[in-house]
């Protein structure tokens, strides 16, 4: 694309697949003590103090309710081995946690962040959660980290 041609959606999202980002996937509990999930590759850090991170969701995604009444959230950052897991937490209208071993805290994840709401902000077709970390766990494992890019998962080798 070049500067005179005008944006469209699709050039919009190939140039944002051009930003290789980590997989997430961000849980929460419904009003019936429930467990609902979601991959997110909109995981970022906002500020050390308050200690905050930010996620968004579509507000058409089936979740997105639930998402926006939830009392607090887990953020899961995968490891190359849980290609899987992203993929089935990616998709709707299914029963993600079949088969799933799950407990609450720490699991087999590179990083695991349990949160509480602290602001939502409108973001055109998503809403942005902003979420105080209350506690933050990292893996001892030296494993790959999961990453999206243009649209595949990739791993990072080691910088040499």
């Amino acid at each position: 694309m070049t500067t005179s041609e005008p944006l469209t959606a699709g050039s919009f999202r190939d140039a944002l697949g051009s930003f290789a980002t980590g997989v997430a996937i961000v849980t929460a509990r419904n009003a019936g003590s429930e467990p609902v999930g979601m991959t997110m590759s909109s995981f970022n850090s906002v500020s050390l103090d308050p200690p905050l991170v930010l996620f968004s969701v579509d507000r058409k995604a089936l979740s997105f309710p639930e998402m926006c009444s939830a009392r607090g959230y887990a953020i899961n950052v995968l490891g190359s081995p849980q290609q899987h897991l992203s993929a089935r937490f990616a998709r709707s209208r299914e029963d993600k946690w079949t088969d799933v071993e799950h407990t609450p805290g720490f699991g087999d994840v590179l990083a695991h962040f349990e949160c509480k709401p602290y602001a939502q902000y409108d973001g055109g077709d998503h809403v942005i959660f902003v979420c105080e970390v209350v506690r933050a766990v990292c893996s001892a494992n030296d494993r790959e980290p999961l990453v999206f890019y243009r649209g595949k998962y990739h791993t990072v080798g080691p910088i040499s």
